[in-house]
């Protein structure tokens, strides 16, 4: 079987905004296609039609809904197989929970490739509501150790395949440019994550003076939007360093890529986490990268190898750590060396012979059991 043989049907969340779900659905279709398959999308969050609805809560859930069972009863029923991105909260009820009903109920094998830092506290709050609906899925696919050792305890298997990494995308700065070191310039530092608490770029603000103290002309670019915008703009006035931070809001991809090469340092100070692409992104573009350690992350990257990890909730901790790449040379090029290495796993040709060989099971198992 080669994918160019498939129908399949990907459900998830497309951009905009371009989170990281949303951004590996549209990567997931492109690439689908690009290796022949015939390719459906179900979105769960299009346009709302008309605009104004969308200033309606409870109306606009009512609006995108409706059409998306319609969406997902139709579309389904011609696949061969589903692709379905999933996330804990109301995320699982709404929009995981009917596509995998309805791939049941059309004999459609439907693979549900689960993400989100936060599964296991919402797996602990609401297992007897997800279990019936996660036994209906044909296969469940993560991609991390982390949320693999979730579904574990709680009895569930499920096969490991990462993220994928666009190597034409995010690719290192040109080596053939000698980049002057940042211990002798203003460096850049680097955050391209959503604006929300979870993801701690609070903590982040709060490091900025004591690196501030050491390379006065730092800055910290922040990519991305979110509802966090104008309290984390205000507590970089409060701390004084409002001057030294710069919020791009949402960026596309393209703009995204060329951020990390430019830069010296990505931060990654989240508070609850899994597999996040941006450091993935950051080390296939050959930039250091500095991360909390929180959820799948230490079985993401190996700290002093491939990044450096400190606690969560640790601003000074936070600092120090940026402030070690930012001053050594050797350690800096290690990380860069080392994570550059290591991105390869992620690159479309290691990834896709796993993803075709969990769709070639779920189809054939569905198949012996009709015979």
């Amino acid at each position: 079987m080669a994918f160019d043989a498939l129908r399949i049907c990907v459900i998830g969340p497309v951009p905009p905004p371009a989170g990281g779900m949303a951004s590996q659905t549209a990567e997931l279709c492109r690439l689908l296609k690009q290796e022949g398959a015939r390719v459906t999308l179900v979105a769960v969050n299009p346009p709302y039609r008309p605009a104004w609805i969308g200033r309606w809560r409870g109306l606009r859930a009512l609006f995108r809904l409706l059409p998306y069972l319609r969406a997902l009863w139709c579309r389904l029923g011609r696949a061969d197989v589903a692709h379905l991105m999933a996330n804990s909260g109301w995320s699982w009820y709404l929009f995981a929970t009917p596509a995998i009903w309805i791939a049941y109920l059309r004999g459609t094998p439907i693979v549900v490739n689960y993400r989100g830092g936060n599964a296991a506290t919402f797996f602990d709050r609401a297992w007897p509501w997800i279990q019936p609906t996660l036994r209906r899925a044909s296969a469940c696919v993560v991609p991390s150790g982390f949320l693999a050792e979730v579904f574990a305890r709680h009895q569930l298997s499920t096969c490991i395949i990462p993220n994928t990494l666009d190597p034409s995308r995010f690719f290192p700065a040109n080596p053939a440019k000698p980049r002057v070191s940042p211990s002798s310039r203003a460096p850049i530092m680097l955050i391209t994550r959503n604006l929300e608490l979870i993801y701690g770029i609070d903590l982040a603000l709060q490091a900025l003076p004591a690196v501030q103290a050491r390379f006065p002309g730092v800055r910290l670019l922040i990519a991305g939007s979110g509802p966090e915008q104008a309290a984390l703009q205000c507590l970089a006035e409060d701390l004084g360093v409002a001057d030294r931070v710069e919020f791009r809001g949402r960026l596309a991809s393209q703009e995204v890529a060329e951020l990390y090469r430019q830069a010296d340092l990505l931060l990654n100070p989240s508070r609850v986490d899994n597999s996040p692409n941006s450091i993935i992104e950051a080390l296939g573009s050959a930039l250091p990268v500095v991360s909390t350690r929180a959820g799948g992350i230490p079985q993401l990257v190996t700290d002093g190898e491939t990044a450096l990890l400190v606690d969560l909730e640790d601003p000074a901790t936070l600092a120090a750590a940026a402030l070690r790449v930012l001053e050594d040379d050797d350690l800096r090029d290690r990380l860069k060396t080392a994570g550059l290495e290591f991105s390869r796993q992620f690159h479309w040709d290691s990834v896709k012979r796993d993803l075709l060989n969990t769709y070639q099971q779920v189809i054939e198992t569905k198949n012996d059991h009709f015979k």
